[in-house]
């Protein structure tokens, strides 16, 4: 019955592909799991499915306490796109208590949808200030590549998170800038853009 047509063509035309997609807006779809009581179980029979909304419910229900590390190390490889790579790190990942320790192993892994879903709990743990270790930017062995990489998920992801934690201090910000200043003076418009907006973004943060 909340099933929306144009909000499913719409995505469709964005490369959000489901096997089935009602474009029920997420608003509704959490009315429709606060109806329900979590359930590990649940939760895991619907993130199988490959229908959208069924799939962000699956995140919305999944226990939290009993969500183990290596089911969501599971659930990480099985992400079919951004907005589910969103909703679970929004509703699932960023409040398990080990989501920090996920973050730190998934930035540093091979498969870049991993490290997109890596840069992003790391976001969602610093925007909720729910971050409980120091970032050591030279552990991050694949941003430098990732930042001006050609998947665009990926880009915005490393992209994102390297903002965010140069905000966490001076020293990250300056380390980061550091290892970008090659692109400063790039005759490559794309690769001269992203410096300048993340120096931009440190020098209205720490400058005002």
């Amino acid at each position: 019955m909340a099933m929306n047509g144009i909000a499913s063509a719409s995505m469709r035309s964005h490369g959000l592909n489901y096997k089935l997609n009602f474009g029920v807006d997420i608003k509704k779809i959490k009315e429709i799991a606060a109806r329900y009581e979590s359930d590990l179980q649940l939760s895991e029979l619907l993130w199988q499915d490959g229908t959208r909304e069924l799939k962000i419910l699956a995140t919305m229900l999944c226990p939290h306490d009993a969500c183990t590390k290596e089911s969501a190390c599971e659930w990480v490889r099985q992400i079919p796109n951004q907005e589910i790579r969103e909703q679970v790190c929004i509703n699932l990942f960023q409040s398990l208590t080990y989501a920090d320790q996920l973050a730190s192993e998934w930035v540093v892994d091979n498969d870049y949808e991993v490290r997109t879903t890596g840069y992003w709990l790391y976001v969602r743990r610093i925007l909720t200030k729910q971050l409980t270790q120091n970032i050591d930017i030279s552990a991050f062995v694949y941003l430098w590549d990732d930042v001006v990489s050609p998947q665009v998920s990926l880009r915005n992801a490393a992209l994102l998170f390297a903002k965010n934690a140069g905000k966490q201090s001076a020293a990250i910000a300056e380390e980061i800038m550091r290892n970008l200043s090659k692109y400063k003076d790039s005759e490559d418009d794309f690769l001269r853009e992203i410096y300048d907006s993340i120096a931009f973004e440190f020098e209205f943060f720490y400058q005002g």
